[in-house]
């Protein structure tokens, strides 16, 4: 009985260290799974915290350029970030006389690469304290590292933290961020 007991308590210890395993691996956000095999949108739709962000990708055509071979790293801006632009920003970039705005601001978030979070201290170290990031959109964010995290700052002074970094992807990374990056317009 004790055998059994003993051997039941260590499969569930298994059980556990496989799903904590698990859960490492793929990240929660959103209250969703990010699964490393899925591409950058088949895992962004699923969370509840960018669904602002998902919009703005449909609406400014860019799903199958996320969805495609990359590598892409993304500084994924949450609703919370999209809520906090002036009041509203996010219903006149949705429309379609804004797209090339909104495709503008989008790829300005985008960088043709899988940047971790430990190649992009790297950078910011051995520059000195502070990395350009050249974005898809033409946009450079000022890397910097404070107390291992990561904030970036866009060409207007707005400063955007890293509250979720290394979210990988088939395609890429995504890492989450609290600001919308703003290019200069």
């Amino acid at each position: 009985m004790i055998k059994s007991a003993l051997r039941a308590a260590a499969l569930a210890a298994a059980f556990s260290a496989i799903a904590f395993a698990a859960q490492a691996k793929n990240p929660i956000v959103g209250g969703a799974a990010m699964y490393a095999n899925k591409n950058i949108v088949e895992n962004a739709v699923n969370s509840k915290d960018h669904t602002t962000l998902v919009a703005a990708v449909k609406a400014a055509g860019l799903v199958s350029t996320l969805e495609g071979k990359g590598p892409f790293t993304v500084f994924a801006p949450t609703n919370e970030a999209f809520a906090a632009l002036p009041e509203g920003t996010v219903d006149m970039l949705l429309k379609p006389e804004n797209k090339g705005k909104l495709v503008k601001i989008l790829t300005c978030h985008v960088v043709a690469a899988d940047a971790m979070s430990k190649t992009v201290a790297k950078m910011i170290k051995d520059d000195g304290g502070e990395h350009d990031i050249k974005t898809v959109g033409g946009c450079v964010l000022k890397a910097k590292e404070s107390m291992g995290k990561i904030t970036l700052t866009d060409e207007n002074g707005g400063v955007a933290h890293v509250t979720i970094a290394d979210v990988k992807q088939s395609n890429g990374v995504i890492h989450v961020v609290d600001e919308v990056l703003l290019p200069k317009m």
